[in-house]
């Protein structure tokens, strides 16, 4: 069970939208690619995706930008991966085998089976602003720049 590097980054990129709701500021794909540290052009093709699946919304003009509805705030994170992968993928085998099922296991099968059960549990049972409020609750930053090490070398 793999995300797409386009899930991740839509998943981000919403629970930066979440984190700023309170702001009521509609924020460019530019700003939020920077904060996030991803591709603009290739946010901003995940984001007329994400619009079309109405987990976020936007309007255009000089004041326009990216924002969270009150009724996008309950969509849930498996809603987001729903939009850009499709749920097809989070049920593929983890060792990438084209059959495996509880009848048909890969060797690591019934290892696997629990841990996805329960990330994807936590993803459907969480809204958008749960979830961003648990990471800004832990401390936590939604930016990728963290992750990478270089960014540890100053």
């Amino acid at each position: 069970m793999m995300l797409s590097r386009a899930s991740k980054y839509a998943i981000l990129s919403t629970l930066f939208l979440a984190e700023h709701v309170k702001d009521k500021k509609k924020i460019s794909v530019k700003v939020i690619a920077e904060s996030i540290d991803v591709p603009s052009p290739f946010l901003a093709k995940l984001f007329q995706q994400l619009v079309k699946g109405k987990i976020i919304s936007s309007t255009k003009g000089p004041n326009g930008g990216f924002y969270l509805t009150k009724s996008n705030q309950k969509k849930s994170v498996l809603d987001i991966i729903e939009n850009i992968d499709g749920l097809n993928r989070l049920n593929e085998c983890f060792l990438g085998l084209s059959e495996c099922d509880g009848s048909n296991p890969c060797p690591v099968h019934f290892i696997v089976e629990p841990f996805k059960n329960s990330i994807l549990g936590k993803f459907r049972d969480k809204n958008i602003m749960e979830f961003s409020e648990e990471i800004v609750s832990h401390g936590r930053k939604l930016s990728l720049k963290d992750l990478s090490p270089e960014f540890d070398k100053k």
